[in-house]
């Protein structure tokens, strides 16, 4: 930590330990405020335990009220349960904010350190191991608790709960709750309820093979009424038995809706068909409650007259999702003929195929949008944060300010943006365009070569070949979006090897024929982002080089999450040489996916992946793909916060095995310091799941392969 000031004894004022150093002022000069907000983004463990012992000053900065209050361990590898321990002894006293989510290698005895914190507030322990008993135990003592987050496994009894553990969760106002089986949970004895957050990830069989039903247990189904409920929000995995016990969850609501219900969401992948008790729970919200965030299944919306009744007060969020909704439909009913909504932050309209077409031409199979209806929508719904338009063919018509992207570039407060690939497609080019106007695709087309690892063979990213042309619809929409902080550009065809929270694998579809104009200049044209965080390209099918990554490489120095599928022509992986390229420059990438048929995963390309040094989870999907072991030991030996590696390839079962034996033989080696929770896949697209897990196991972990864009 000598980065602090190498004085231990020194109070920072007027010693070595804050004087000035070659290049400008030394960290400790700057004024107390500037230096909370520096340790605000050091890891509380590190923060209490290492930084709190540099000096004076920083130990009494350290223990500031502001930095001691909120301790976030979601995610933080490195809080080992000692660490943890020593943190909680420190200043359990002063938390009152503490989460805990995904902390999956800490042991129950070290969970229930908590409740030495019993000044908390808001507690999120997802994915930690609870029992009934400990979980009571912890909350007995947490009286000024108002926010849990916990996971219901299977032996969670409601009657092992005490009395004073009854009491701290009948004061509780926030509940989010993971189902991994049948069971209402701690729902009962929260009768104060305001916001109840449900996830249901059951399982339709046991390990042995059983058939679970979803009925819940005898003398559970005494749920009280909510009247002091204000969000609901359900989502399910796959799964005909979590649509069962979601649909008991909301018998209790449609025999009284809450009268201050302001939000209601269901996620449902696929299918779920309306019961009795679903339409009378609808039809008492539309009589008697005004919503401002809204999203049910699609099958509920679809066909009926639901948000002609609906009320809205300011809403903020929808989500219509996969339903027929028209564009004549989205203004008359949603946007109420052009009503401002500038309350709404966030609008999803994925799968919505003819929400930007008039009604009069569903029946045709021209997918050009009605510019006047995305007008509207813009005009309307002005400071819109959060865009989903994706899984839909949403082609511009010509003439000048109609394309979709010229549309929606006026709103300028957009932080998250979906969008199918046809639709930043320029329109087709007119015949008296000027000829010396550079073309949008000047990388030459070649033959097909291989492209050899290692040699250089993309074009500079700032020569005329891959630099995004200011005449582009796409690069003009980017401009004028510089805070955008995720972005994804999907094939409106594309469908994944492995769908994440899909109930079955979709027909693979070719790419829309508009897609063939959106290639590396449209993909360089990204670098314009310095915010941005996410990025997902899928099912670009003109991807020549690649050339575009290592713009984005460059420029895009805050990227954390990078997730590519289907790039250039398939059965060829013609972009690996750029996107070697383009990870050498990512230093804050943490979560990489890459899906491609063909790919071979071979030394050079986990040598640039070694480049990311704060890489934590690696997903590779492959079918008819290669792996190198010997490449795959020395990648796991070099970046040591990788915690999740997924391979999905066609290497052979005796491949699998033997790389996994490998990494067991190692138990004293460098590769395993620090790495107990690692949790590693590796297995063939078409046979049984294959995992080495070192200590605690994958599945205890809750980090089962769920990989999809």
């Amino acid at each position: 930590m000598a980065s602090f000031g190498e004085d231990k004894s020194s109070d920072g004022e007027g010693s070595p330990a804050a004087a000035t150093v070659a290049g400008g002022t030394h960290l400790l000069g700057f004024s107390d405020e500037i230096l909370l907000h520096i340790l605000s983004h050091v890891p509380s463990t590190d923060l209490i335990l290492n930084v709190r012992l540099v000096c004076r000053k920083l130990a009494a900065l350290c223990l500031d009220k502001s930095l001691t209050h909120t301790v976030l361990l979601q995610k933080d590898y490195e809080a080992s349960e000692d660490k943890v321990k020593r943190l909680v002894k420190e200043i359990g006293r002063e938390i009152q904010q503490l989460n805990m989510a995904g902390c999956y290698w800490l042991s129950g005895s070290t969970i229930e350190h908590v409740a030495r914190c019993r000044g908390l507030v808001k507690v999120n322990l997802s994915g930690c191991h609870l029992t009934s008993l400990r979980l009571s135990k912890m909350l007995s003592v947490l009286q000024h608790l108002r926010s849990l987050a916990i996971d219901v496994s299977p032996g969670f009894d409601a009657g092992q709960l005490s009395s004073e553990c009854k009491a701290t969760l009948s004061r509780v106002r926030e509940l989010k709750q993971t189902l991994y089986t049948p069971s209402y949970g701690v729902v009962p004895c929260c009768t104060s309820l305001e916001k109840l957050l449900l996830y249901f990830e059951i399982l339709d069989r046991t390990r042995e093979g059983a058939i679970l039903s979803g009925q819940l247990m005898v003398g559970q189904s005494n749920v009280p009424h909510y009247q002091n409920l204000r969000v609901f929000y359900a989502r399910l995995a796959p799964g005909y038995i979590n649509q069962e016990v979601v649909r008991l969850y909301l018998a209790v609501l449609s025999d009284r809706t809450p009268e201050n219900l302001h939000a209601f969401l269901i996620s449902v992948p696929g299918s779920f068909a309306e019961s009795g008790a679903t339409k009378n729970l609808l039809d008492s919200m539309a009589r008697n409650v005004a919503l401002d965030a809204l999203q049910l299944p699609k099958s509920w919306l679809n066909g009926s007259a639901l948000l002609q009744h609906m009320k809205f007060n300011n809403p903020f969020y929808f989500s219509f999702s996969r339903c027929t909704l028209s564009g004549g439909h989205l203004i008359q009913r949603v946007i109420n003929g052009g009503k401002d909504l500038r309350s709404l932050a966030s609008l999803n309209l994925s799968g919505c195929v003819h929400c930007l077409a008039p009604d009069s031409l569903l029946r045709k199979a021209e997918d050009d949008i009605d510019s006047s209806i995305l007008e509207t929508l813009v005009a309307s719904c002005c400071n819109l944060q959060h865009l989903n338009l994706s899984a839909a063919h949403h082609h511009s018509s010509e003439g000048p300010g109609r394309h979709l992207c010229q549309l929606l570039a006026r709103l300028c407060h957009l932080r998250s943006l979906s969008l199918p690939v046809c639709s930043v497609a320029d329109s087709a080019p007119r015949a008296d365009r000027a000829p010396a106007q550079p073309a949008m695709h000047a990388v030459p087309r070649g033959f097909g070569k291989k492209v050899r690892i290692g040699v250089q063979s993309c074009p500079n990213p700032f020569s005329g070949q891959a630099v995004p042309q200011p005449s582009s619809v796409f690069w003009s929409l980017l401009k004028n979006v510089p805070f955008l902080e995720r972005l994804e550009l999907i094939g409106s065809n594309f469908s994944s090897a492995m769908p994440r929270n899909e109930p079955a694998i979709r027909n693979s579809l070719p790419p829309c024929s508009r897609a063939q104009n959106v290639g590396d200049s449209e993909v360089a044209a990204i670098g314009q982002l310095a915010f941005l965080r996410h990025l997902t390209l899928a099912q670009l099918p003109s991807i020549l080089t690649g050339s575009g990554l290592v713009s984005i490489g460059l420029q895009c120095q805050q990227l954390q999450s990078l997730s590519l599928a289907n790039l250039g022509m398939m059965g060829k992986v013609v972009y690996m040489s750029a996107l070697s390229d383009m990870l050498q420059h990512c230093k804050r990438l943490k979560d990489l996916r890459l899906e491609q048929p063909y790919f071979s995963a071979n030394a050079q390309f986990f040598q640039a992946l070694s480049q990311c040094s704060t890489l934590q989870r690696l997903c590779l999907v492959s079918r008819s793909g290669t792996l190198q072991p010997e490449a795959v030991l020395a990648f796991m030996a070099r970046c040591l916060h990788v915690v999740v590696c997924h391979m999905f390839t066609g290497e052979s079962l005796a491949t699998c095995k033997n790389l996994q034996q490998s990494l067991l033989r190692r138990p004293n080696s460098e590769f395993l310091r620090g790495r107990k929770h690692l949790a590693l896949v590796v297995l063939l697209l078409t046979c049984p799941l294959i995992c080495v897990a070192l200590r605690p196991s994958e599945e205890e972990a809750g980090l089962s392969p769920k990989p999809g864009l």
